[in-house]
């Protein structure tokens, strides 16, 4: 055997392996052996066949190709040995020739982080936003709409905000576009559902009345073979309802929650919520700034069979029920499957970077989560449940793979508040310095194909659009 290490590239051992003609034969020896003692030959009972003729039986490639599956993994081991490789995830494999057998192997390795000057960055935190009464006041709207009654009404036309029960049949040409029998209905302004223009159609039509209207398929409609066509409907309105919100005082604050005796007492809990969470989202923001500017500063090389890897765990996560419900949704926005895989790959080669550099930052600072602190997390978690489901979601989260999970998360989270308390307490230490700021340098090219790492956000590259039908 002999074996060529041809480069070092993007983390990445392109070896050149050549079989030797006798290294071949002895293991096509081996695997006449094991398929002969399997094989149906006519006139022979098994394992007694001799080899020419299991070869005219089975096909010599069907052989050679048994062979292969067991030389090419042990001249591979043995290769890495030779050129003292240590491999970071499986290699890609590419026989290139086979009289000599010659094949390829892309050995993937182990990522490098050389961390920037992260100890002494300077980073300023923008203030929390004040809660507004407008703010206020539109949780409030939210809350009475959610606890609105509806009343049918006999007397007057429908208009916008009622709520319709109506029985829909849709044409384009001969060929049905939606039939559907009871569907609530809410008019609201602007809805594009199932096309712009049907609320406004709608609206100021009563119970009982049919109406018949035709309207165009817009440009952005997610089928485009209908775009620019006509869709004729027929429309009968069963019943109408207007919402009847509640009176806002003292009782509709019970209501919500009895802990809550006054408006005021609710109004005052609704500032505390919102409060925390505009502190929750200045906080992370900060923390993704002072985490940007950190993986700016670093060297970072690693292989590219990660990104792919975390190209895969969005779109597993993201469609859970599998490449129908991806090809379903890649259907309503118009873009093929090449499209929105290239488009998360930017996004994902990111998360591989911060994900990284977190990981030799937490190394660095000795960042470490007892078992103590994993059981109290899964305590405050279990908290948040139905009391009724407690035991259930505590011995799931108590598995050994959901504390690893549990594990990573927290040690990614403080690893992220301690890069933000560096960063303020240089702030207040040195206020006349310049805040850092990302450094204005090329980023590094995205690695061509990718296959696994951890990760920190949830992929917002692709969002649901809404169904067009009602």
């Amino acid at each position: 055997m002999k074996v060529t290490k041809e480069k070092i590239e993007n983390s990445q051992a392109f070896l050149t392996i050549e079989m030797e003609p006798a290294e071949v034969e002895a293991s096509m020896e081996k695997a006449y052996e094991r398929v002969v003692k399997k094989a149906n030959v006519p006139g022979f009972r098994k394992g007694k066949a001799p080899r020419p003729v299991l070869e005219r039986h089975i096909g010599k490639d069907r052989l050679f190709e048994n062979a292969l599956d067991r030389l090419i993994p042990d001249a591979y081991e043995k290769a890495l040995k030779e050129q003292e490789i240590d491999p970071f995830a499986q290699p890609q494999i590419d026989v290139t020739q086979t009289e000599p057998l010659i094949f390829k192997a892309v050995v993937p390795l182990k990522p490098s982080v050389k961390l920037g000057d992260y100890k002494n960055i300077i980073i300023e935190q923008e203030a929390a936003r004040e809660v507004t009464d407008a703010q206020v006041d539109a949780v409030i709207d939210d809350m009475r709409h959610r606890n609105a009654n509806w009343e049918s009404i006999e007397l007057r036309s429908s208009d916008y905000g009622d709520l319709l029960i109506i029985d829909l049949e849709g044409k384009i040409g001969d060929k049905p576009f939606s039939e559907q029998k009871d569907v609530p209905y809410q008019l609201k302004r602007g809805n594009p559902v199932p096309v712009p223009g049907f609320a406004d159609q709608l609206n100021g039509t009563k119970k009982g009345e049919t109406k018949e209207f035709t309207l165009p398929i817009p440009a952005d409609y997610p089928e485009p073979d209908l775009v620019g066509k006509d869709a004729v409907f027929k429309v009968k309105v069963k019943d109408v309802s207007q919402e009847i919100l509640p009176k806002l005082d003292d009782k509709f604050a019970t209501s919500v929650d009895v802990k809550y005796k006054t408006l005021d007492e609710l109004r005052q809990a609704i500032v505390k919520d919102l409060s925390q969470s505009i502190e929750q989202s200045t906080t992370r923001k900060f923390e993704d700034k002072v985490l940007g500017i950190v993986v700016a500063l670093s060297e970072i090389e690693f292989p590219p069979v990660l990104v792919e890897a975390e190209v895969n765990r969005i779109i597993n996560q993201r469609f859970p029920r599998g490449r129908e419900e991806m090809e379903a949704y890649l259907k309503r926005i118009n873009k093929t499957p090449e499209a929105f895989h290239e488009g998360l790959h930017t996004f994902a080669a990111n998360q591989v970077r911060q994900s990284l550099v977190l990981g030799k930052i937490t190394e660095e600072e000795k960042i470490e989560v007892s078992d103590a602190e994993i059981d109290t997390e899964i305590e405050n978690t279990v908290k948040t449940i139905d009391d009724l489901q407690q035991e259930e979601a505590r011995s799931i989260l108590n598995t050994p793979q959901k504390r690893e999970t549990i594990k990573n998360t927290m040690l990614t989270r403080n690893t992220l508040q301690r890069l933000a308390e560096v960063a303020k307490i240089n702030m207040a230490a040195a206020p006349e310095k310049e805040p850092a700021s990302v450094p204005e340098k090329e980023p590094a090219a995205a690695p061509e194909k990718q296959r696994k790492t951890g990760h920190r956000k949830d992929n917002e590259e692709e969002k649901k659009e809404e169904e067009k039908k009602p």
